[in-house]
């Protein structure tokens, strides 16, 4: 197995990068669809969710409605650690399973998370950052999600710099440009991963905080 890490702040284009490296056969672990699935209606963690910040987050379908959740969440810092604290470990115990059951395997695996930079992971046989200018992620934000210019602001603030990210980079994908510029930066990317070593046994494993 060859383990890529793929982070990027929030409106970086991150998940378009991970879905031409699935074109190209890479296996992706999705931080954020692993999330989605924990919270789909029914789920015991959309439950615990509900109960630590009230119906108001749950739609007229049971639905999640991450809108809301995120308007509680970045609006408090100490709602925004409860948060945290329900659903990363969750999120953290299904991502192992996966990477486990890849272990043995000769696939390139990404493990897509977007604030690998605040929470390492060892071993990993390289990382890739997808990075643009801020004011292009807030556009970009405002735009194509409907996001309120502070509300953007305010999640990318919660995030780490460009500069944080750019330093644990074994590869940067610029994605500032047209989609030929992005599809050749991950065409780059993909042969450069398929050239790696294999990941060490205990590659991913999340590391410990000092």
């Amino acid at each position: 197995m060859i383990l890529i890490g793929l982070t990027g702040g929030i409106g970086s284009g991150k998940s378009t990068v991970s879905a031409l490296l699935a074109a190209r056969g890479a296996v992706i672990i999705d931080a954020d669809a692993i999330a989605r699935e924990l919270q789909a209606p029914g789920a015991p963690l959309l439950s615990l969710l509900a109960e630590k910040f009230g119906d108001s987050i749950i739609d007229a379908n049971g639905a999640l409605d991450r809108a809301a959740l995120a308007a509680i969440a970045f609006s408090d810092p100490e709602a925004l650690k409860d948060l945290n604290k329900i659903v990363h470990p969750a999120i953290a115990k299904e991502m192992d399973a996966r990477l486990t059951a890849q272990r043995t395997t000769d696939n390139v695996v990404v493990l897509d998370i977007p604030l690998l930079t605040e929470n390492p992971r060892a071993g990993l046989s390289g990382v890739v950052v997808v990075d643009i200018p801020v004011e292009l992620a807030v556009s970009r934000l405002v735009e194509f999600r409907s996001m309120a210019e502070d509300d953007a602001r305010a999640r990318i603030a919660k995030q780490a710099t460009r500069e944080e990210r750019r330093a644990i980079a074994d590869k940067v994908i610029d994605n500032s440009g047209d989609m030929t510029s992005l599809s050749d930066q991950v065409e780059d990317v993909w042969q450069w991963a398929l050239a790696l070593p294999p990941a060490a046994e205990d590659a991913g494993e999340r590391v410990p905080a000092p």
